[in-house]
């Protein structure tokens, strides 16, 4: 008998039920509705920021991490709301996988990222902080070495437009809420379960329910929650990364076309090192911006795109509920079908090659298990401005090219993490002096 979910907006703290429902994908013959907020709703709830404020401040800030560490429990193991109903951690798997073709075992993966960042909340914060005391949270002012070191806010609020395809992004905002910062939630389409079981956790374990807005909303509701929010965080494209480039109080987290870059010491010594390079590419179904998308290798490059292409063709679709599942289907069918063609399009342009093509078996673009895939992919580019040499895609996709190591940093572009397979102490000092590297890894470690 089919049932129905309803999502409703949480306004700081108080359900509402909206008229305007989105329909999501049917989730164990139960239809999953969201109720949606309009940003007239939004922008008159910050009016009453200041209670959401107040309600935190009125507790302690080593209390809200003793809160957070046991909400990590419940966000794990136990039956949350989610509208009228209960959601318990199988059924919250079940159904982020229904929604977003994640499977199962990369649910459970990011599943154990976010408890162990809302578990390890304090150290999080003594990383973010240089270790300052919880109490200057609470009055503002603390001793510290014999210096009295200062506080305030620069927000009253946290905004934070969230993606479907990485569920573990959530533990970005989760430090805002110890640190008395309300924050403002705009669910992705695909993901409004991961955002709102980690609200509720907090608030069984005591948060004030005030602190939370929760508010899936229209493209215009997400830009007003992080304008209108003193600081925003936003996840997307090359074109969300531009709309949000002229606000330097939103953060953007977009395409990051991770890389790694093998230095002349390590041409003769990647082989032993050929999983972690597969790892890199493939890890989360190769849907994280911090997924290898380039390789850049001094000499090699085609022996090194064979041993990868191999393994990287080795990993097939199976079912989302198999328990050594590793590829993402896609919920937006055509959009698979239009990023397989932008690849055969521009391996029309010499110079490039689809080295997994030797070794699949069959086609990129596959229909299994009711479902659309694209299979692992790597390029291999003999130059590095080719089409393909520096593109990111939603599976486990990247190039080879290879290049002198002098000229790597001035080919690398932006680059969210760049691992450096380098022992040169010169070549070291470089890289990290270099303003296109977001995250430097030192060694055979994948991005």
């Amino acid at each position: 008998m089919s049932t129905e979910t309803h999502i409703p907006v949480l306004r700081l703290g108080e359900e509402y039920r909206s008229l305007d429902t989105v329909k999501l994908e049917a989730v164990s013959n139960s239809s999953v509705f969201t109720h949606t907020a309009n940003p007239g709703l939004i922008r008159r709830d910050l009016l009453d920021i200041e209670r959401s404020r107040a309600a935190l401040d009125a507790v302690p800030a080593d209390t809200l991490a003793g809160y957070c560490e046991e909400a990590a429990e419940l966000f794990m193991n136990e039956e949350l709301p989610v509208g009228d109903c209960k959601q318990g951690p199988q059924e919250y798997i079940e159904s982020l996988s229904a929604l977003t073709k994640l499977p199962h075992t990369l649910v459970r993966m990011n599943m154990g990222k976010i408890h162990a960042a809302m578990s390890q909340i304090r150290t999080v914060i003594g990383g973010l902080t240089r270790n300052l005391p919880l109490e200057l949270f609470d009055r503002g002012l603390s001793s510290l070495d014999d210096l009295e070191v200062n506080y305030y806010p620069v927000t009253d609020a946290l905004g934070v437009s969230l993606p479907s395809n990485a569920p573990a992004v959530n533990s970005l905002w989760l430090p805002a809420p110890v640190l008395k910062i309300p924050v403002l939630l705009k669910p992705g389409r695909e993901d409004p379960f991961t955002p709102l079981r980690i609200v509720q956790a907090l608030i069984a374990a005591g948060f004030p329910r005030e602190a939370f807005g929760f508010y899936p909303t229209t493209h215009e509701g997400g830009d007003t929650i992080l304008m209108c929010c003193g600081r925003g965080i936003a996840f997307g494209s090359d074109a969300t990364v531009r709309k949000y480039a002229g606000f330097p109080s939103i953060q953007v987290h977009g395409t990051g076309r991770s890389k790694v870059l093998l230095g002349d010491d390590y041409s003769g010594k990647w082989a032993e090192h050929t999983q972690t390079l597969v790892e890199s590419i493939a890890a989360n179904g190769g849907r994280s911006c911090i997924n290898t998308s380039a390789i850049l290798v001094p000499s090699g490059r085609e022996e090194l795109a064979d041993a990868v292409a191999r393994k990287l063709a080795a990993i097939e679709p199976l079912p989302r509920d198999h328990e050594e599942a590793l590829l993402c289907g896609f919920s937006n069918t055509d959009w698979a079908g239009s990023i397989n063609d932008l690849i055969d399009e521009h391996l029309k342009v010499e110079g490039a090659e689809d080295v997994t093509a030797r070794y699949r078996s069959g086609p990129r673009l596959v229909e299994m298990h009711g479902q659309t895939y694209l299979r692992p992919t790597l390029i291999s580019c003999a130059d590095p401005g080719h089409p393909l040499a520096n593109t990111e895609f939603m599976f486990p996709f990247a190039s080879v090219s290879e290049v002198p190591q002098e000229r790597m940093l001035n080919e690398i572009g932006e680059t969210l993490v760049v691992s450096a397979w380098t022992e040169n102490p010169g070549w070291i000092r470089k890289l990290m002096n270099s303003p296109d590297i977001e995250r430097l890894n030192i060694g055979p470690f994948p991005t």
